[in-house]
C-alpha cells in the first residue's frame, strides 16, 4: 500500500493553505492511525502547551520543528561576513486557528516573522484585491498607497537556507525542488539566471516556512504520492511591484504550462493560485514514484484521513479553502514481478483499464473526433485499430486507456460519440517512464519537450511545432528537429 496526499484545488492553492490542511487532518482523527508515529526521542507536549488540544503532536510536530530550523538556518555561521544578529529572521509565531470558510470548518495558518526589521505575515490566498495585497502577497501601507516590500534573497540563498536546516533528507529533496522549480520560472520570466533571480514574496521567510512546513507535514504522514484536482486560477489583472500583471501571475501561469497542469477558471479578479502553492502541487506530483496516477480525479483508495485549510477571505458563494485527502493506494509503487530480463526485475506497473468498441457505422471524421474527446477527458491514450467483422464487413476498434477512476466518463464519453449500444473493459498493467517536460524556443516561439532522460528520449510536442510551423513557414519536420536539438543542449548543460 502506498500512501497518497491528493489535494482539491477547486478554490485555488496558496502554499500556506497546503500546509494548513495537512494540520487540520490530524486534528480530526479520533486517534492516531497506523504509521504516524511521534518522533522517537520526543514526548508530548504537556497540558497548556502551544499543542495542546490542537493536532496531534506528530504532524504538528514535524511542522513547528522544521519551520524553526529553517529560520535559524537564514544566518549562515560559516560566512566571512560579518552578521549582525540581532537583524537576523526571527518566527515570532506559527499558530493553526479553528475558522469558518462558507460554511466549511477548517484550518487557518498564521506565520508571522521578524525579518530584517520587517515584521510580516503572509496575507495572500484569495483575498480581495483591494484589501491592498500584490500578486506577491505583500501588504500595501494603506495611509500612504506605496507598497511595503518584505525582504527579498536570491535563489541560491533560500536552496542553501534549506540545504542548512536540520531537516530529513526528503523534506529537504522536496522543498529544494520546488525552489528550485520557482527559480527556474521566474528565470524565464525575467531572462535572468535563476541561481541569480531575486525571489520577493516567495523568498520571504514566511514564505519559505510554508513550503518547508507542508513538506514536513507530509514526511510526518508518510506520504510517497502527491495528487491534485484540476486547480482554479482567477482573470483580470493584479498589482505587482512589477505593475499590473496578467492573472494567473507570469510565474504561476508557466509553472502550469511546464507541468501539464489540469486547470479551471473561476469567475474572481482575487489571485486564488499563488506560485508557492501552484509549485507544491506539479513538482511534488513530478517526484512521484514510476506508477503513480496522474493529478487529476481522486484516484481510488482507501481513505486515511481529510482536512482543509483555509486561505484569508472568507469569499461569498465557495469556501476558500484547499481540502486534503489522505490515503492508501492499492499499488506497491517499488513492487517487482517474478519474471526478469537478462537478469534484472522488471517494476510491477500500475493497473489501468483498456476500453473499447467495435463499430462499423461511422466516418473517419467521427472516430478521430471520438479519439480528441477521449483524451480530454482523461484518458491516458486512445487510438483506432482496423478490423473485420462478422460476413466480412469492415470495421474498427476504438480503444481508450484510463485510470479506473476515469472509467465511467471514458465509457459514457466512447458511447456518446460513436453511437454504440455497448463497450468492453479489461484491467491491464501500464509502465510509464519517468519524464519531464522544458519549453524551447524555435524562432522565438514556445514548444514543449518531454524529455525521458534515462533513456536518451526526446517528444515533441507536435501541436506547438504545427504552430510554429504556421506562423514562421518552416516545414514542421525541421521544427521538430530544431526543438529536439534544443532540448538536448539544455538538458545537457543541466
Amino acid at each position: 500500500m502506498t500512501r497518497v496526499a491528493w489535494f482539491q484545488c477547486a478554490a485555488g492553492v496558496a502554499g500556506d493553505m497546503v500546509m494548513a490542511a495537512l494540520v487540520d487532518a490530524a486534528s480530526r482523527l479520533p486517534s492516531r492511525p497506523e504509521g504516524l508515529r511521534p518522533p522517537a526521542d520526543e514526548s508530548s507536549p504537556s497540558p497548556g502547551s502551544p499543542m495542546s488540544g490542537s493536532p496531534p503532536p506528530d504532524v504538528l510536530f514535524a511542522v513547528m520543528s522544521a519551520a524553526a530550523d529553517v529560520v535559524m538556518a537564514s544566518v549562515d555561521p560559516t560566512s566571512s561576513a560579518t552578521t549582525d544578529v540581532s537583524d537576523a529572521p526571527t518566527l515570532e509565531a506559527l499558530t493553526f486557528e479553528p475558522v469558518q470558510r462558507c460554511g466549511v470548518r477548517a484550518t487557518w495558518a498564521n506565520v508571522v516573522v521578524h525579518d530584517n526589521g520587517h515584521a510580516h505575515n503572509d496575507p495572500h490566498d484569495g483575498r480581495p484585491l483591494d484589501d491592498g495585497d500584490t500578486a506577491d502577497g505583500e501588504q500595501a501601507d494603506h495611509n500612504s498607497g506605496q507598497h511595503s516590500h518584505g525582504p527579498h534573497r536570491p535563489a541560491r540563498d533560500v536552496v542553501a537556507m534549506i540545504d542548512r536546516a536540520d531537516l530529513p533528507q526528503r523534506v529537504r529533496d522536496r522543498a529544494t525542488a520546488v525552489y528550485a522549480a520557482l527559480a527556474d520560472v521566474e528565470g524565464a520570466v525575467h531572462g535572468i539566471d535563476p541561481a541569480d533571480v531575486e525571489l520577493h514574496e516567495v523568498g520571504a521567510v514566511d514564505s519559505i516556512v510554508d513550503v518547508v512546513g507542508a513538506c514536513a507535514a507530509l514526511e510526518a504522514w508518510g506520504v510517497d504520492v502527491v495528487l491534485f484536482s484540476p486547480i482554479a486560477v482567477g482573470h483580470g489583472t493584479v498589482r505587482t511591484q512589477h505593475g499590473q500583471l496578467p492573472n494567473p501571475v507570469p510565474a504561476v501561469a508557466d509553472m502550469l504550462a511546464r507541468h501539464g497542469a489540469p486547470t479551471v477558471g473561476l469567475d474572481t479578479t482575487m489571485e486564488v493560485a499563488t506560485p508557492t502553492g501552484v509549485a507544491l502541487m506539479c513538482v511534488l506530483a513530478a517526484l512521484n514514484p514510476v506508477g503513480a496516477p496522474r493529478p487529476g480525479a481522486m484516484p481510488p483508495m482507501q481513505v486515511v484521513a481529510t482536512g482543509y485549510g483555509a486561505g484569508t477571505a472568507d469569499v461569498a458563494g465557495r469556501p476558500n479553502v484547499v481540502q486534503v485527502v489522505l490515503g492508501d493506494l492499492d499499488i506497491d509503487v517499488d513492487a517487482t514481478v517474478s519474471a526478469t530480463v537478462d537478469g534484472d526485475a522488471a517494476p510491477a506497473g500500475s493497473p489501468a483499464v483498456e476500453v473499447s468498441v467495435n463499430v462499423d457505422d461511422v466516418t473517419g471524421e467521427v472516430l478521430a473526433h471520438t479519439v480528441e474527446r477521449l483524451l480530454a477527458v482523461g484518458a491516458f491514450d486512445a487510438w483506432v485499430t482496423p478490423i473485420i467483422m462478422k460476413k466480412g464487413r469492415p470495421a474498427h476498434t476504438v480503444h481508450a486507456l484510463c485510470d479506473e477512476a476515469r472509467l465511467a466518463t471514458v465509457r459514457d464519453t466512447m458511447v456518446t460519440e460513436t453511437g454504440s449500444l455497448g463497450v468492453r473493459a479489461h484491467p491491464v498493467r501500464r509502465w510509464p517512464q519517468q519524464r519531464y517536460e522544458i519549453t524551447v524556443e524555435v524562432d522565438g516561439h514556445p514548444v514543449r519537450v518531454k524529455v525521458a532522460a534515462h533513456i536518451a528520449r526526446m517528444d515533441v510536442e507536435f501541436d506547438d511545432a504545427a504552430a510554429v510551423a504556421a506562423a514562421t513557414g518552416m516545414p514542421v519536420r525541421e521544427v521538430i528537429a530544431l526543438a529536439e536539438s534544443l532540448a538536448r543542449e539544455t538538458t545537457q548543460h543541466d
